[in-house]
């Protein structure tokens, strides 16, 4: 019943928590601490109860470790948001070794192909009834980032079902 219960868990906490990532990200570019606090804090209590090793536990902060030190740097070089960094290495420390690489490089990948969509989207003109939306307004704006927040939860979704947590929770 217990096991259920985390396994349960295991199928919810991650995808809703990229979702809303996604989605926060879009509708105000910011990426919330509470975010990735709640999903660290998900890691270190589910990945023992699952049986997760204290080698395999390592290694996967390692590699949460790993990508937020990059994401840090490309944060100081401006071109990305602390947010990112900081989602990105959660993710990292969910998805461990095995599945970073190919998060990285299908959020990379899609997130070129959003922000060039969005600069198509930005040289549009839009309908005044959809300017007044504030967040249409915000994305809308030539100096505006770009909520790169989404490409990583779409790589972070990509990857998920080949992950230990999917293997888990499918009995």
């Amino acid at each position: 019943m217990v096991l259920t219960v985390i396994y349960q868990g295991l199928l919810v906490l991650f995808p809703v928590a990229m979702v809303y990532s996604a989605a926060a990200d879009v509708l105000t570019m910011t990426l919330s601490n509470r975010i990735a606090l709640l999903l660290a804090a998900g890691f270190v209590l589910l990945a023992p109860l699952t049986g997760m090793d204290w080698i395999a536990f390592a290694m996967h902060f390692a590699a949460g470790a790993a990508v937020l030190a990059a994401g840090f740097l490309l944060f100081a070089q401006g071109w990305v948001g602390g947010g990112d960094a900081k989602l990105a290495a959660v993710i990292a420390l969910w998805l461990g070794w095995d599945h970073t690489l190919s998060f990285i490089g299908l959020s990379a990948s899609f997130g070129g192909l959003m922000a060039l969509a969005i600069l198509s989207f930005r040289g549009s003109v839009l309908p005044q009834v959809v300017l007044r939306q504030p967040w249409v307004q915000r994305l809308h704006q030539d100096k505006a980032g770009i909520p790169y927040g989404v490409a990583l939860a779409v790589g972070a979704l990509a990857v998920y079902p080949d992950t230990i947590w999917m293997k888990l929770s499918a009995g």
